[in-house]
């Protein structure tokens, strides 16, 4: 059973990884050419490779919490089990500065879409663990992984704005 109530502790992973993230996009960046778009860029990249990683190292217990709450997953085991390589191939995308249209518009509906059963899950007041890190490290699932997919949908949808 997860607590009711949940303490920066249980965070921990989470907040690590994306300081790992933000740390190793700003260093690139800052030998790059500084410009906040390469920074989201590579955010992005790096944050996709490293979780897409983690979601992969176990794939099996991914999949059985992933389908537990991403729309999607819970009617396409397939979907479930491509999910990591998804995330790793939006992930060299991004790093790589490829096809940026493309990679920005399915990085928008891939986390709109996850945000979506995020938030139905949230709303029925179920706890359940996040599939965010796999099934590395046991973080709750609460309004802070909405705010990740939607951190990640709308850097996706500025990107888009500015390209197009």
């Amino acid at each position: 059973m997860l607590k009711a109530h949940y303490t920066i502790k249980d965070f921990a992973p989470l907040i690590g990884m994306f300081a790992l993230v933000i740390l190793g996009a700003t260093a690139w960046n800052y030998l790059e050419d500084g410009h906040i778009m390469r920074w989201m860029e590579l955010f992005m990249g790096m944050f996709f490779i490293l979780f897409g990683l983690l979601k992969a190292s176990n794939l099996k217990n991914f999949v059985s919490a992933y389908r537990m709450y991403d729309i999607l997953a819970m009617r396409s085991r397939t979907y479930a089990y491509a999910y990591p390589l998804i995330e790793l191939g939006l992930g060299v995308l991004y790093v790589a500065a490829l096809y940026p249209v493309v990679t920005n518009a399915v990085t928008l509906v891939v986390m709109t879409v996850s945000a979506w059963g995020v938030y139905r899950k949230l709303a029925s007041g179920e706890p359940i663990m996040c599939a965010c890190l796999g099934a590395v490290f046991k973080v709750p699932m609460t309004w802070v992984t909405l705010g990740e997919d939607l951190l990640m949908a709308i850097m996706a949808a500025a990107m888009l704005i500015v390209l197009i």
